[in-house]
């Protein structure tokens, strides 16, 4: 099980929680078991958000690997200009 920290807008989703639990061991299983688990989370990931990692933010890629221990932030999406 990783721990999803989740940025304010996204908390009314999972029931005002303030971070989530879920299994997997790369960014893309972390999402897609954000989707399984927290179905109302299914439009906004969608769209597009951030996944912070251990401090990095991980832009593209979904196999990033994610320990039990690390600390994940999932946040809106960051855009650079």
């Amino acid at each position: 099980m990783v721990d999803v920290a989740l940025w304010s807008g996204l908390r009314p989703l999972v029931g005002g929680r303030d971070s989530v639990a879920v299994e997997g061991g790369t960014v893309g299983e972390i999402l897609d078991a954000l989707r399984r688990d927290y179905p109302a989370l299914g439009p906004t990931l969608d769209a597009g958000v951030s996944v912070v990692v251990d401090g990095r933010v991980i832009a593209t890629s979904l196999t990033e690997p994610v320990q039990p221990d690390s600390e994940v932030v999932l946040m809106m999406r960051l855009k650079g200009g």
